[in-house]
């Protein structure tokens, strides 16, 4: 990004330099139901604000299609322009040879002014390099947080915590009203991930991954995680936690029938739940424990980022820096944020939604960003791991036996960084 830049200047600017014959493009993404629509909504708008460049949105299916699509696309020689891979698949597509042109590389060649810092800070490095170059720009991006049923909280006389210790002081209170205290819907990137950055712990070596795929392994046998995970099964003993698998709707069904007092969601949830909640509810930052040194920074965002493909055509490369242009702008950063729930990416995104008075109607829609742009740690940034997404399933299978008393927090966090390193270790030869 660029200069604050309006969408009328943006249309004068890319229709006097159009041609008669419009340049195509595909973006290749991974999103359905209104997601998909609103990318189709927001590629029809790019279309009717120049002439220079046609955009044809394609929904892949799911993320992990998109990029095993986009993936396989690129050694036929078959690939899109632009391809959306989700937060756990950045390193497979950054660290795919030749398969990516970075995208502020592709902006500043369009002869585009770029900026990094008018990005809010948590969505800033997560898919940039260890530089602080964006290889992805950043797309829909979103925060996990705290959501709180006001009612539970107004029955059992507590307020919602800031802090670990404060949700274990309040947490017999909410049980005793009638509640289950807590529920989440992603202890992979909830309550591992985003557990290292709001405590500012790493979580993994060669600067989480950033800066060299050799050799990178996994820290999850941290005390202080393996403490957190000891908390909420004995928090489950106890009545104050329940966990319902790892489908992320049957988690969040708990809190929507007001079951529950406080659930861990995504930023991204709250258009839908304003739809489902069967009660009031309000949000907060995630929980992070006082008692660790440097905690309270803040969180790095999930959900997923656009990659500029390689092997297109000057033309083709300029259309997608317009597009990122286009994309990042303040009224259409505006828009997407309330379309979808997804944060605003940019300072001025954000400062637009504030004097239109947004965060005043909405003010949950304000706490996603606010946490991103807590002050920053040195852990704080992302992480860069390959075959990610194969190593949350390994934690997802570990965290099932945890809960059902199959294995202990420890044994299971043994079991992770061993099998996680091993696949580390084949994803470097095979990046090498």
């Amino acid at each position: 990004m660029f200069k604050k830049i309006s969408l009328a200047a943006f249309t004068l600017a890319f229709s006097a330099t159009s041609s008669l014959a419009a340049t195509n493009i595909t973006w290749w993404h991974g999103m359905a139901g209104r997601n998909g629509e609103v990318i189709n909504e927001i590629s029809q708008k790019f279309n009717e604000a120049q002439s220079a460049c046609a955009l044809t949105p394609v929904s892949k299916g799911t993320y992990e299609e998109a990029l095993a699509s986009g993936i396989a696309a690129f050694r036929s020689g078959e690939q899109p322009n632009i391809l959306q891979v989700f937060d756990a698949g950045a390193a497979t597509i950054i660290n795919a040879k030749g398969a990516v042109v970075p995208a502020e590389d592709l902006i500043i060649k369009a002869g585009h002014n770029f900026d990094r810092n008018a990005f809010i800070d948590g969505v800033r490095y997560f898919y940039a390099d260890s530089e602080g170059k964006f290889v992805g720009m950043p797309f829909n991006s979103s925060a996990p947080i705290m959501y709180v049923n006001d009612e539970a909280l107004k029955k059992a006389g507590v307020e919602a915590p800031k802090t670990w210790e404060e949700f274990e002081a309040a947490a017999p209170k909410l049980k005793a009203a009638g509640y289950i205290p807590l529920v989440q819907s992603q202890l992979t990137w909830q309550f591992t991930e985003n557990f290292f950055s709001r405590n500012n712990i790493q979580f993994a070596t060669n600067n989480n991954g950033y800066d060299s795929v050799a050799d990178t392994k996994l820290k999850v046998t941290d005390p202080n995680l393996v403490m957190m995970f000891d908390k909420l099964k004995a928090w489950k003993d106890e009545g104050y936690f329940a966990f319902y698998g790892a489908g992320w709707n049957d988690n969040q069904k708990v809190f929507e029938e007001g079951k529950a007092a406080f659930w861990i969601g995504s930023s991204g949830s709250f258009g839908g739940l304003q739809k489902t909640a069967q009660m009031p509810f309000s949000a907060t930052f995630l929980p992070y424990w006082n008692a660790i040194e440097g905690a309270g920074t803040n969180s790095f965002i999930g959900g997923a980022a656009l990659f500029a493909m390689s092997g297109k055509s000057d033309e083709e490369n300029k259309c997608v820096a317009d597009f990122f242009q286009f994309l990042t702008s303040p009224e259409i950063q505006y828009f997407y944020h309330k379309a979808t729930g997804y944060v605003a990416i940019t300072k001025a995104a954000y400062e637009l939604a504030q004097k239109d008075g947004y965060y005043k109607e909405k003010p949950v829609a304000e706490v996603g960003i606010k946490q991103l742009m807590l002050p920053a740690g040195d852990w704080s940034k992302g992480y860069r791991l390959g075959f990610y997404p194969q190593i949350r399933e390994i934690m997802e299978r570990e965290y099932g036996r945890i809960f059902s008393g199959e294995t202990t927090v420890k044994d299971a966090f043994d079991t992770i960084e061993k099998d996680g390193n091993e696949l580390l270790a084949r994803f470097a030869k095979t990046a090498g």
